[in-house]
């Protein structure tokens, strides 16, 4: 076999012969690390096409082999590891995080997008090089755009990335630029939700199917998230208390059966044997019927608790002249609100760690008025 003269071959690797039996040019390629040769036919353009792209990626997998062999090296020359070296490191100290319990899937999950924004914008800069201003750019891309909600949680997510980089030494103590950054104020819009308004809607709620009053009923007398509402299970109730494990905090609560509000006066075990039905369910609120992807007895999900909760609030015919009108959330702080007035100890209730988080939602915005006692 000899590779025909008239033939310029340039690109890296391609290469034809002749066959002798048949008179015919055929290419092949050869890879540059396992010398093995790949056969590519007898059309020309075709093999010059696939030997240009098969180089292409070796280049680009070898440019990353490079990038990664910097970010180890570099620590021992001084230079530091680059921001989307050390956000490799991170992601992989929060699943660790998470398969210990620290934390838990869903606070993961929430860091994807910040963790994804900081390497958009800072990926190529050596983590101890950034700087203030480099932070406040990205928050001010988003303040301009009316987005100072994402732009708060944008920097919480760096403020715990350059944490973590303390911890490892690959910044000096102290070194956190995100953290010396303005915090963007986030102005809460969403109304709070007043007891006659609740009524309100959850007499509309009627008209509904079955599963909202009740969910409604189990929101104000538990004061629980809507998640841990959707998840209750019959079996959760033992030794005369409804057992919760809050799923956003993991904190476990034992709620008496006997607890009531006063204010729409009905206790958690009423609310409890009003679930119990001719339906066979685990779950205190499920589906009478199968619809679609839900089936008869089947847990009722989130996204349709809070979407027939809104669609009673519209009906209602209440309006909310200034903000946005409450969501199902809402009626967590109105039952604290309530329950404080009763004299329980709602911290414990919603299941904070401190005294300030609960006092949040003991907050109406401005609501109602302050009497002056005189």
């Amino acid at each position: 076999m000899g590779r025909p003269r008239k033939y310029n071959v340039t690109i890296p690797g391609l290469s034809c012969f002749i066959d002798k039996r048949t008179k015919r040019v055929y290419w092949r390629y050869k890879h540059p690390v396992t010398g093995k040769f790949h056969g590519l036919g007898t059309d020309e353009d075709s093999a010059r096409e696939i030997a240009v792209e098969a180089n292409t990626r070796l280049a680009e997998h070898k440019m990353g082999q490079l990038f990664t062999a910097r970010d180890n090296i570099s620590k021992h020359i001084g230079e530091g590891i680059s921001v989307s070296g050390w956000l490799d490191r991170y992601w992989e100290i929060q699943e660790e995080r998470q398969r210990i319990g620290e934390i838990k899937a869903i606070t993961v999950n929430q860091k994807k997008n910040p963790v994804n924004v900081m390497r958009q914008h800072l990926g190529n800069k050596i983590i101890s090089e950034v700087t203030v201003r480099d932070v406040t750019e990205i928050l001010n891309d988003y303040k301009i755009r009316g987005l100072n909600g994402m732009a708060k949680v944008v920097r919480s997510l760096m403020i715990d990335v350059f944490k973590e980089a303390q911890q490892a030494g690959e910044v000096p103590p102290g070194y956190n630029p995100a953290q010396a950054s303005r915090q963007p104020r986030v102005k809460v819009e969403r109304q709070r939700l007043a007891l006659e308004e609740w009524r309100g809607i959850y007499d509309r709620a009627g008209s509904l199917p079955p599963y909202l009053q009740k969910a409604m009923l189990l929101a104000i007398v538990t004061v629980q998230r809507l998640g841990d509402i959707s998840n209750m299970k019959f079996s959760d109730v033992w030794d005369n208390h409804l057992h919760v494990i809050q799923n956003k905090t993991g904190s476990r609560i034992a709620i008496p059966l006997s607890i009531q509000c006063k204010a729409i006066n009905i206790t958690l075990s009423e609310i409890i044997s009003m679930c119990r039905d001719s339906i066979v369910s685990p779950y205190l609120l499920h589906h009478h019927h199968s619809v679609a992807r839900a089936k008869r007895g089947g847990r009722i999900q989130e996204q349709t608790i809070t979407g027939a909760f809104s669609a009673a609030r519209d009906a209602s015919g209440i309006k909310w002249k200034e903000g946005t009108p409450p969501t199902f959330h809402e009626q967590r702080s109105l039952s604290e609100r309530l329950y404080r007035e009763q004299g329980i100890d709602t911290k414990s209730l919603l299941g904070h760690k401190n005294q300030q988080m609960t006092d949040k939602y003991n907050d109406d915005r401005g609501r109602n008025w302050t009497v002056i006692a005189v």
